[in-house]
């Protein structure tokens, strides 16, 4: 599917925003930068739910690298949400942002949420970049937080996106898919699977949205300006996921 049948980035007459999300497993900036960069310049996003941003030395540097040549600025996160990162265009007002802890369980990685309240026009969105566990059972667990998060947020309209670590049959993916819109089955478009480096190709990362957000498409990216195969590989070992969202005006 070209880009091109992405709807794009616009405000409506009533106040109500279209915007393109884009959810990215990075690896902690491990590859090869310059064709990340590339690949989310091409997709052209409003918001970007990164996760395994870098987490130790000088982490806000890379972060804000990655930023600046990805033509966005950083919103929230980094090491001080354990990786999960938000990137924003300079479309989103941003009210405010919070990088949220989750219990640590002795002998695993600590995980967290970057999470941020933004508005684009009218519309007023709270947002979440989260990786969850390779744990199955500490995995629904903070599905479980997320949700709750979720609820507990005064904005109208909520995206989550982000590695779920677990494909749409797992009891934390199938949870988020219940409570949220999963974009992918509302809308397809593009590609379906996001981690094809090992064993067969799976769908682990997925953006949802909370009801009343219009999900105009979401998938993988099979066909971006000037990127090849080549490029998608070497950015990183996931794919990234892009969703065009259409939010109603809310103020």
């Amino acid at each position: 599917m070209e880009l091109a049948e992405l709807p794009n980035s616009r405000t409506e007459a009533d106040g109500s925003a279209v915007i393109r999300v884009l959810s990215y497993n990075v690896r902690s900036l491990r590859d090869d930068e310059e064709a990340l960069a590339r690949v989310i310049r091409a997709c052209a996003p409003d918001l970007v739910f990164v996760q395994e941003a870098p987490r130790f030395f000088r982490w806000r540097k890379h972060a804000g690298r990655l930023a600046a040549k990805s033509d966005l600025v950083v919103l929230s996160g980094g090491a001080t949400a354990a990786g999960p990162l938000l990137l924003c265009s300079l479309r989103a007002f941003v009210e405010r942002t919070e990088d949220v802890l989750l219990p640590l369980t002795p002998g695993l990685h600590r995980r967290g949420f970057a999470t941020a309240v933004v508005r684009f026009g009218k519309a007023r969105v709270s947002v979440v970049s989260a990786h969850l566990s390779l744990n199955r059972e500490e995995r629904e667990a903070q599905a479980g937080l997320l949700l709750d998060r979720v609820a507990s947020s005064d904005a109208p309209h909520s995206i989550v996106a982000g590695d779920i670590n677990e494909g749409p049959r797992g009891a934390a993916f199938r949870r988020l898919g219940t409570e949220l819109q999963d974009c992918w089955t509302v809308s397809s478009w593009g590609g379906e699977h996001t981690f094809v480096r090992s064993g067969p190709p799976r769908r682990i990362d997925a953006v949802f949205a909370s009801r009343g957000v219009e999900v105009l498409a979401c998938g993988v990216p099979t066909a971006l300006p000037g990127i090849t195969p080549a490029d998608l590989e070497a950015a990183t070992d996931h794919l990234p996921v892009l969703a065009a969202l259409r939010l109603p005006a809310s103020c």
